[in-house]
């Protein structure tokens, strides 16, 4: 009997690890959705959860098929030290990043690498509304430095400075274009961020600052044309929000609340 019960465990390892070995990358794309709360996703998932490549992918809903939201295949690396509680994987994606991420720590805490991430503007439709009425197109560079994320309570908690630069940015419902370049950098505190939002130039000028709490957007800004743009822009800023005064000239108020 004691020998029965050996070999019963020893075919129940061998069986666990090579299934742990074989996980398909597809198992991954139910993370994603679900950490993302599904407004991303995994396409055409290949290889394994440890070796594999996709494309990330945003649908505004279920009835829609999957569209590619950033360019290129990701391809990763994770080490199955993973299962030890030692993490170390890498993300690499030429079309997309500037150089390859590397995240390194255990289950519940994690480094990140500094990179980039160019998206093109027009991919954000994909995202559902109200972007994909608007259908935005520009080039944007999402960057950090080093970031620090960390497991508390079941939410995710990430220290660092995230900055996203928006340039050329353009609306097909705006007969200017391009509207402008902005820049918004967000300081991550643990589940809060503070928001600054700033014209780095353009025809329209869009200034404002607030906070991401839990998920939860507050921002208090402003949108107005630039001198010699307010007719050409007057249409267009209508469709943004209510017009007010401020500092003794009239724009449309950005609140987010």
């Amino acid at each position: 009997m004691p020998r029965f019960i050996l070999w019963l465990l020893a075919g129940s390892i061998t069986i666990a690890l090579t299934t742990l070995a074989f996980f398909p990358a597809t198992w991954l794309g139910a993370i994603v959705e679900k950490q993302s709360a599904g407004r991303l996703t995994l396409g055409d998932a290949q290889g394994s959860m440890w070796r594999g490549s996709a494309f990330i992918g945003g649908a505004a809903n279920g009835n829609e098929p999957v569209t590619a939201l950033l360019p290129g295949r990701f391809s990763w690396r994770i080490s199955p030290m993973i299962i030890f509680g030692q993490v170390n994987a890498e993300l690499q994606n030429p079309s997309a990043l500037s150089q390859a991420i590397h995240v390194t720590g255990s289950w519940s805490q994690w480094q990140v690498s500094p990179a980039e991430i160019l998206i093109g503007a027009e991919r954000l439709s994909s995202l559902g509304a109200p972007l994909n009425t608007i259908q935005p197109s520009g080039q944007m560079r999402l960057s950090w430095q080093p970031l620090q994320l960390a497991r508390q309570n079941g939410a995710i908690e990430m220290n660092g400075i995230v900055n996203l630069e928006m340039n050329g940015i353009a609306s097909r419902l705006s007969p200017v274009k391009p509207l402008g370049s902005y820049n918004l950098a967000m300081d991550w505190n643990g589940q809060h961020a503070q928001l600054l939002l700033k014209t780095i130039k353009g025809a329209m000028v869009l200034n404002g600052s607030g906070t991401l709490s839990n998920g939860r957007l507050q921002f208090s800004g402003s949108a107005q044309a630039a001198i010699g743009q307010e007719e050409k822009l007057a249409n267009f800023l209508n469709l943004l929000g209510q017009r007010r005064q401020q500092d003794g000239h009239e724009v449309i108020a950005l609140e987010f609340r």
